[in-house]
């Protein structure tokens, strides 16, 4: 398992790394999205999903749970902070395995059910408008992803 981390300076820096990312990506591909509230997550989310030709506005599932959005590649987007205290089973094996990406809010309170093949992405505040980006790679295809972003 390799770990990554870029500073971010700036919105644009987030949005250009998120795009890059998104540019490796096609189903099923899974993604996890930690950070505080406010850390940029939903920056993240939208950036990664334009880079796959995701036209529609797209806004945290918060309340949802899932949010589904059509591009080149369908994108699923789950907030599962809500399931932190259910054994709720929405169908993991067709969202994680099937034919989309998934981007994963909170996902935590899921873990027995996440693919072992996956990239973790952990948003720091580290000032005002700083970030650390955090990237682990799990899995060979995440690590090879990881080099090309980093090298």
């Amino acid at each position: 398992m390799a770990v990554w981390r870029k500073e971010i300076k700036s919105v644009e820096e987030m949005e250009k790394l998120a795009a890059e990312i998104g540019s490796y990506l096609k189903p099923p591909d899974v993604l996890t999205l930690e950070g505080d509230l406010g850390a940029g997550k939903t920056t993240f989310a939208k950036a990664l999903a334009k880079s796959i030709g995701i036209t529609r506005t797209v806004s945290s599932p918060t309340f949802t749970i899932i949010k589904q959005y059509e591009g080149n590649y369908p994108l699923n987007h789950l907030d599962v902070y809500r399931l932190a205290t259910s054994d709720e089973d929405l169908g993991w094996d067709e969202l994680f395995y099937g034919d989309a990406i998934s981007i994963i809010e909170w996902a935590q309170f899921i873990a027995d059910e996440l693919p072992e093949q996956r990239l973790e992405v952990v948003i720091h505040h580290t000032g005002p408008e700083t970030r650390t980006v955090e990237l682990t790679a799990k899995g060979e295809r995440f690590t090879r992803i990881c080099e090309e972003i980093f090298i």
